[in-house]
């Protein structure tokens, strides 16, 4: 999505909203009995919702992108007279901006991919182009810039299905796999999200299965000019740019894609096809992320033909498991998460003072050991000295393990009395300390993966071509170390440190990366310089201070994702539970219990606790790709409010919980100090 698909207008309003928000904070805080309370209904909340098999699962929200392109892919596998179409189809319509568009997170404005793919859905389950709705929508489009100007990942569904012509489509040829790994276009040097996008749509490319649209459905409507060029494959008006060399790269292959005989051709297709097919058998579906899967589903579909295909009908199926249907409507998720969540429920619950033998702790510990993982995967190919050890977001995506949730898991397990788990720590901890990048810090899923000029690839717009060094991966990391007890002198202790003092903004805050956004970043770089033993210091009296500036006159945090577009609106939002519990968390680690406006975070989350130990949160505090894609992770409402005020009234009680399981520096080799 571009910046300016996101309005001044909104962004003001937004501003505007939040300083005017009356504070509700009561005279009287909460008594510590009250938290007390607090902490039990919270626990209670939780181990009542933990699953026979030990783990806990919450719903992955995302924006209705999903079921728009739900419905296309329903109706390309033939399957649009299923029942599901009408519910998904409700789903979306219920979601209509008065204006006539559809935005991508709570309360957000309309955004143009949004609304074309809705407009389309619609289209397809039945709605007349001349109904109330539709029109509206359409006008809209226009007035977001038309159909040319949504991003390269919606014209390329469109013309796979006949809607527009593939020259307004950046080339993706499978040819990329033939690339070798020294070459800095190879697909390695792409995200593994990205990887997982773009290596099942280059066979899609290359087939051009010719998919057609129902009779009397087109787009040509949505333009705002019939037959504009994308502005995203347009020059920049500049002799020499990086964009214009990826434009000159893209012609040259659309030339290449339409010559009579391609030499390497089928030599590319059968290695994107193995690349595919290996990572299908080791996961349930490709990444286990929504696009990916549906478009390796998509590549399957245009070789076979046939979905009784038996490959093809267990991806379908895959896929089908993100559904939820729920009153007369259907959902889909983008991704599921019962390792992210099982790690972070099971750090509150310790926090909490769950003993380190309760039931629920060592079944869920013994869950998450036997989910650890021990094969290969894409992250060996720029870190080959490493073992596998590391930890999914999902149940099975051995290919993909990240640092963020390895880091949550080895801090979960750690206080778990149950000495059968260390070896599965080390390896874990081995595998995140290798992880590390030069610069000092870590990325989520790759090493080394930061060559900022494949950001102009054509179709890099979806914002997040790349996996860097990011500041919160990097405080969850340098958190988990810290944790283990290893010496703040550890040369990979000391490059994360220095790596994080050089991201801290001017104004004392950090970005966030994986969550919305400041408060994100800000709170897990103070709890994590707090848990290495490096604070206080310079940044973290200023981390310190930036929070106390930006907390909410009712004494809680919030932030709008608009500060992903507009730094004025940084911090600025109503208090939410997540963004609440992540303010408090950063203030305890960096203030200490006692300071006023610790009292104040803490009175907000006990008075708009549940009766039943839950909070209540509307809005999407997680993100998938900035300015792009957010989530709404359902069990954030819960999890990190109970570890706020857990944390909050184990330092009160001045009690100091104990590791059982430290896996210290002297256990594991770093090779990452050796680089510079």
């Amino acid at each position: 999505m571009s910046e300016g698909l996101i309005t001044p207008e909104a962004s003001l309003h937004v501003q505007a909203e939040t300083e005017t928000t009356p504070a509700v904070r009561q005279d009287n805080g909460a008594s510590p009995a009250a938290i007390e309370q607090a902490i039990a209904r919270a626990v209670g909340w939780l181990l009542a919702n933990q699953h026979g098999d030990g783990y806990w699962w919450g719903e992955l929200e995302a924006d209705t992108t999903l079921e728009s392109d739900y419905i296309l892919y329903l109706h390309i596998l033939g399957q649009c007279e299923s029942s599901k179409v009408a519910k998904l189809a409700k789903y979306i319509r219920d979601r209509q901006l008065p204006d006539g568009g559809w935005n991508i997170f709570y309360g957000g404005p309309a955004e143009l991919n949004a609304t074309v793919k809705a407009w389309l859905a619609l289209r397809l389950a039945g709605d007349p182009a001349s109904a109330p709705h539709l029109e509206r929508a359409q006008k809209r489009i226009h007035e977001l810039g038309g159909l040319e100007s949504t991003n390269s990942y919606v014209r390329f569904y469109l013309a796979m299905v006949g809607a527009i012509d593939w020259k307004m489509v950046p080339a993706i040829p499978p040819e990329i796999m033939l690339l070798p790994g020294w070459f800095p276009l190879n697909a390695y040097e792409m995200s593994s999200w990205t990887r997982g996008i773009v290596i099942p749509l280059a066979i899609v490319y290359a087939r051009k299965p010719g998919w057609q649209l129902p009779e009397g459905v087109t787009v040509d409507r949505l333009f705002t000019k019939p037959g504009a060029q994308p502005p995203s494959l347009e020059w920049d008006g500049r002799l020499v740019s990086w964009k214009n060399f990826f434009l000159v790269l893209d012609r040259s292959l659309k030339l290449y894609d339409g010559l009579p005989w391609k030499p390497f051709r089928q030599m590319a297709l059968t290695r994107a096809r193995r690349w595919m097919l290996e990572r299908l058998e080791r996961s349930e579906g490709l990444g286990t992320i929504y696009p990916a899967m549906m478009n390796s589903i998509f590549a399957l579909f245009a070789e076979c033909g046939d979905t009784t295909d038996p490959l093809l009908a267990r991806e379908i199926g895959f896929l089908e498991r993100y559904e939820i249907e729920e009153k007369g409507s259907l959902r889909v998720q983008p991704c599921i998460s019962p390792l992210w969540d099982t790690a972070i429920a099971m750090v509150s619950l310790e926090e909490a003072g769950l003993g380190p033998a309760h039931p629920a702790l060592v079944g869920a510990a013994r869950w998450l050991a036997r989910n650890q993982i021990l094969g290969p995967g894409d992250w060996q190919v720029k870190n080959r000295r490493a073992r596998p050890g590391g930890w999914a977001f999902e149940f099975r995506n051995d290919f993909y393990p990240d640092v963020d949730d390895t880091a949550f898991v080895l801090m979960a397990l750690s206080r778990v009395s149950d000495r059968g788990l260390r070896p599965a720590m080390r390896r874990g901890l081995a595998w995140l300390v290798s992880m590390q990048n030069g610069d000092g810090g870590w990325g989520a899923f790759d090493h080394e993966n930061n060559l900022d000029f494949l950001n102009n690839i054509p179709f890099a717009d979806h914002n997040a071509m790349l996996d860097p060094s990011t500041a919160d991966v990097t405080a969850r990391a340098l958190e988990c170390l810290g944790h283990m007890g290893w010496p703040t002198a550890h040369p990979v202790i000391r490059r994360a440190h220095d790596y994080l003092k050089r991201e801290q903004e001017p104004d004392g805050s950090w970005f966030g990366r994986w969550g919305v956004n400041y408060i994100y970043g800000t709170s897990g770089v103070l709890r994590a310089l707090e848990a290495a033993g490096l604070a206080p210091s310079a940044e973290s009296e200023r981390g310190r201070e930036w929070l106390i500036r930006v907390q909410n006159p009712d004494g809680g945090f919030g932030e709008t994702i608009l500060s992903y577009y507009d730094p004025a609106l940084k911090a600025k939002g109503k208090s939410t539970a997540s963004q609440t519990a992540w303010g408090l968390i950063g203030l305890l680690a960096a203030a200490g219990p006692d300071h006023p406006a610790v009292s104040g975070a803490v009175d907000w989350l006990v008075a708009h606790q549940n009766e039943d130990g839950s909070w209540e949160e509307n809005d999407f505090t997680g993100t998938g790709f900035p300015r792009v894609f957010y989530l709404k992770y359902h069990l954030y409402r819960n999890s990190f409010p109970l570890y706020a005020l857990a944390r909050y009234h184990t330092l009160v009680q001045g009690r100091r919980r104990s590791i059982s399981t430290g896996i210290p520096a002297s256990e594991i080799e770093h090779p990452t100090q050796e680089r510079g």
